[in-house]
């Protein structure tokens, strides 16, 4: 599928790193390093804009590397870019840490995921069927 794209950074354009990965990097495109002291939260700049066709919306999700080894993570994750949204790219980052984090120009900080959704419409009733399951909910199911 193809994707318009303009790119006002100075890094290459996304791309999968491996056949079957889901995610392209985002690269932080910053004046200036951004510091996150342990719970801050900023918006990191992408210095990309996309148009999507109508029916699909990127995700943009922390990277699992940067979570696990420096606890920073995507704080709306996954957020969502509509079709019709034309703004930069942003990734809001969060530091779950204990210690401060810098971002730096060009740093790898999220991942986009191309993906096709739906349109629902309401059938309003005065019912929904039976299950098991019910209304539980929030480990009701007993799995661990």
């Amino acid at each position: 599928m193809q994707i318009k794209i303009i790119n006002k950074s100075s890094h290459q354009l996304p791309h999968y790193e491996t056949e079957a990965s889901a995610g392209m990097d985002l690269r932080a495109n910053i004046s200036e390093p951004i510091t996150l002291k342990p719970l801050e939260r900023s918006i990191v700049k992408t210095g990309l804009f996309i148009e999507l066709p109508v029916g699909y919306e990127a995700q943009v999700r922390p990277r699992s590397g940067l979570a696990a080894k420096k606890g920073i993570t995507v704080l709306n994750a996954p957020g969502t870019i509509d079709a019709d949204y034309r703004g930069e790219i942003g990734v809001i980052l969060v530091n779950l840490s204990n210690e401060s984090f810098t971002v730096e120009n060009g740093e790898r900080v999220a991942q986009l995921v191309i993906a096709k959704h739906e349109r629902a419409e309401w059938n309003e009733v005065e019912e929904l069927s039976e299950t098991d399951r019910g209304a539980g909910g929030f480990g009701s199911t007993g799995v661990k």
